[in-house]
């Protein structure tokens, strides 16, 4: 029997020998046996060949050096190791690879984490070895890590054009907010690029739910993701994972009409590697698939070997197509036959330009095409052959081609279910119908605040929301907003309404900036200023004017006196006698004199012209004055908040509790002197009667309070700062920012005043427009024109008469033969009237 055992271990030794020694055999170039030539380049390949990317790498990267070294003296030996898609295995391969054989390049790492567990290892070798370099096959890569390793190299392009992709194909669809399921194992860099590409697009990424590998149920994850009534999804998961997670979703009626799901390449780019039906048990889902070109004769020519040695590998795969991974692996060998270490170094991956975007559609699924910078295509040629959209308008009949007759209703559905069907609560008690009218049977009708808030949603592409009429005070309104934690519950998400932004109220929801003038207003009765005023006789001219007309009056009875003295005795005597004549006939030819008793021509034409002048001053003067004896000149009856307080005046103020606050805290009056009214009538009444001596409104409110009672109350004093009237909505609420830069387009597009037109504006009290203004005198400036026509026609006409006068003179007296002694005669003789 010991003979036996003896034996029987000794048989086993012989056997798993030649195991042993051909576990690190190179698979090309010299065997370990023979003698190693000097120039050769050692490659170490950690490949997870229980995965198809693996399989198909492999059988790429062994094709690559076959080629290499068929053409070269300096052959390529590869080193693979197998690291069952365990990133510990992967590091003890690493590790091994490094003691053992020196390798000088590392190929491999299909995930992040087995990338960073190679990476790691490189890292931990002895200072006195050469670094390897390491070309890592993750395409979800974190940024910094080119940075941290100096030997890491993106070999194959990340993901960030196809998130990109993604994010316009859901700009084109009108979605503005979707959830994320992500495969934890292939996270890395997946969100940041994805809500980079968001961000341009205006796209939210509402919800992010980690998967962890190797789950085959994911009922209680789904059922989360139903409830929150959000129906569109992007999977970011391994093929497997993937096509379980679907098949569950089908189960829970959660695909179909008004679902859409989009995958990325980790499922589209193993289409491939599948049967058919597997293929068509994800009928309906579209995705975003690594693009190459696959008519080439390079590529039918690698196509045919391929095929031949996947086979001959890989005897149990049904498939033996090759996909994007057996290129990635044939080019990252190409990169290290064709660059120099030093090259290397600075090597940058080419990113993807154009992505492949599918839809599955029985057993296969039609494709169409994204060309970054370009946008959606049917075909990828030379750039300028092709017709690019910016939408996928064009081409859906390709991606869709049988559509069905709910396909327009399905897209409505799907965009109103990535925006959640908002409950917006609308409050019942709004001071003015202006703001907000609801009928008796609670139905929201209209009014300024709910259609500046139909115009935010339509701004931000939001259909789905639902107006909610609730009669609850606006402090206990703000409290029923519903928190993140409360998502499922019958809570308001915002709130459209007549509400002030308050600092308290922030505690329970956030508000947009205010939509109306802020502040608060102090109204008071009026009483007329007019009768206690003894110069109002004066107010119709300005000083200017009186100054003037007085003036051209005296100069114009002058020029009058002047000509006719000689004619008229009672024009004539002493001095003094002669100033008051002379006063007496400038303001007299306003009223009395007429051009008839004039005996000369010359003052017939001054009288004539003043007479025109004095008329249409005398009818502005007495319509001024008219104007303002008749028309009802009004004036606060408290001016400041201190009389009220000096006074122990009674105060009213609307409903709402923070108003009372204010006028408690900071106006300081007592509690005894605020009393609260519900309507507006009530105000008037109470302040008609002297039960109070002022109301407290706030801006909007003020207007359209002295619109309805312009004649019997003014607004007095400061305006005190309060929030003004905002939207309210929950304080996790995505689109927030976006809500307050539509408000910012509403206002500066000139829809906010067209509103504020309609329901406020047209409430303007014309009576107290139309009352005249404190400085609307008449002046100078409109009556120039009247005064130099009248001032010089009297000129004209004294210059005349001097000049006949002085002729008939000078022929009467020859003897006086300079000027200044005719004058000088002339003059003496006018005084004793003798000319």
């Amino acid at each position: 029997m010991h003979n036996f055992y003896t034996y029987l271990i000794l048989s086993l030794l012989v056997f798993l020998l030649p195991c042993f020694l051909l576990q690190a055999t190179p698979l090309a170039g010299s065997p370990t046996t023979m003698p190693k030539p000097r120039n050769e380049t050692r490659i170490g390949a950690i490949l997870d060949q229980t995965s198809r990317p693996g399989k198909e790498t492999k059988v790429a990267i062994e094709l690559a050096i076959q080629d290499f070294n068929n053409k070269t003296d300096h052959p390529l030996v590869l080193y693979l190791q197998n690291s069952r898609n365990k990133p510990v295995h992967a590091a003890i391969a690493a590790k091994e690879l490094i003691e053992e054989h020196k390798v000088g390049f590392f190929i491999g790492g299909h995930t992040w984490e087995e990338a960073s567990a190679i990476a790691q290892v490189i890292t931990d070798i002895e200072p006195d070895r050469d670094t390897p370099f390491f070309l890592s096959l993750a395409s979800t890569t974190l940024r910094q890590a080119t940075d941290q390793w100096p030997f890491f190299i993106q070999a194959v392009p990340t993901q960030s054009t196809q998130m990109i992709a993604v994010a316009a194909i859901l700009q084109s669809m009108g979605i503005r907010q979707v959830h994320l399921l992500y495969e934890t194992s292939s996270s890395a860099s997946i969100v940041s690029h994805l809500s980079q590409a968001f961000h341009q697009t205006g796209c939210v990424l509402t919800h992010s739910l980690p998967l962890a590998s190797g789950l085959t149920s994911f009922y209680e994850e789904l059922e989360v993701l139903k409830r929150q009534e959000r129906k569109v999804f992007i999977i970011h998961t391994s093929l497997e994972l993937g096509v379980s997670l679907y098949h569950t979703a089908k189960k829970m009626n959660m695909t179909g009409d008004g679902y859409l799901w989009i995958a990325t390449n980790g499922i589209t780019d193993g289409f491939h590697s599948v049967n058919s039906t597997v293929i068509s048990s994800l009928k309906g889902m579209i995705g975003v698939k690594s693009y190459f070109r696959e008519k080439t004769p390079e590529f039918l020519n690698f196509r045919r070997r391929f095929r031949l040695k996947f086979r001959s590998d890989f005897p149990e795969e049904e498939q033996d197509e090759p996909g994007i991974f057996a290129l990635q692996g044939y080019n990252a060998i190409q990169m290290i036959k064709s660059s120099s270490p030093e090259k290397l170094h600075d090597w940058k991956p080419i990113p993807a330009k154009t992505v492949e975007i599918v839809n599955v559609n029985g057993k296969g699924y039609n494709s169409v095409y994204w060309t970054e910078g370009l946008g959606f295509s049917e075909t990828v040629e030379d750039e300028g052959a092709n017709s690019y959209s910016k939408t996928m308008d064009e081409i859906e009949q390709i991606l869709w081609p049988v559509q069905p007759w709910y396909a327009n209703r399905r897209r409505r559905n799907l965009i109103e279910s990535s925006d959640h069907r908002l409950k917006v609560c609308v409050p019942t008690q709004s001071l003015y119908k202006q703001f907000v009218n609801v009928d008796p049977n609670g139905t929201v009708v209209d009014g300024f605040v709910i259609d500046v808030f139909r115009q935010l949603m339509t701004n931000m592409n939001i259909q789905s929301y639902q107006l909610i009429s609730d009669d609850l005070p606006y402090d206990d309104l703000i409290k029923q907003i519903r928190s993140e934690e409360d998502i499922n519950s019958t809570k308001y998400d915002a709130i459209a309404g007549d509400v002030t932004i308050l600092k308290e109220r922030h505690e329970y929801a956030v508000f947009t900036q205010p939509f109306t003038e802020s502040g608060l207003e102090m109204i008071v009765p009026v009483r007329s200023k007019l009768s206690n005023e003894p110069w109002l006789f004066l107010k119709p001219f300005t000083a200017k004017m009186w100054w003037i007309t007085a003036g051209i009056t005296i100069y114009n009875g002058f020029v009058i006196w002047l000509i006719e003295r000689r004619h008229n005795e009672d024009l004539r005597g002493p001095i003094v006698t002669q100033i008051g004549i002379v006063l007496w006939l400038a303001f007299s030819t306003l009223f009395a004199l007429r051009g008839d008793k004039m005996h000369s021509n010359l003052s017939r034409m001054a009288v004539v012209m003043w007479l025109f002048v004095a008329l249409i001053i005398t009818q502005s003067y007495t319509a001024s004055l008219a104007s303002m004896l008749t028309a009802q000149r009004l004036e606060p009856m408290i001016t400041s908040v201190e009389s009220l307080r000096n006074t122990n005046a009674t105060v009213g103020y609307c409903k709402g509790e923070f108003i009372r606050k204010y006028l408690d805290d900071v106006l300081t009056f007592p509690n005894i002197s605020i009393k609260s009214y519900n309507s507006t009538d009530e105000y008037a009444e109470a302040l008609n009667s002297g039960e109070i001596a002022a109301i407290f409104l706030e801006v909007p409110a003020a207007k359209l309070f002295l619109a309805q009672y312009c004649k019997s109350f003014i607004r007095s004093g400061e305006t005190f700062k309060v929030g003004g009237y905002g939207f309210a909505f929950h304080k996790n609420y995505e689109r927030f920012s976006e809500a307050n830069q539509e408000l910012l387009n509403i206002s500066e597009s000139g829809r906010l005043k067209e509103l504020e037109d309609i329901y406020l504006i047209n409430e303007k009290c014309v009576d107290e427009e139309s009352s005249p203004d404190e400085n609307g005198q008449l002046d100078l400036h409109s009556y120039w024109v009247l005064f130099v026509l009248t001032g010089g026609t009297s000129t004209i006409a004294l210059v005349i008469y001097l000049i006949i006068n002085l002729k008939e003179f000078k022929k009467s007296n020859p003897q006086h033969t300079s000027l200044s002694g005719l004058i000088s005669t002339f003059i003496k003789d006018w005084k004793h009237g003798i000319i």
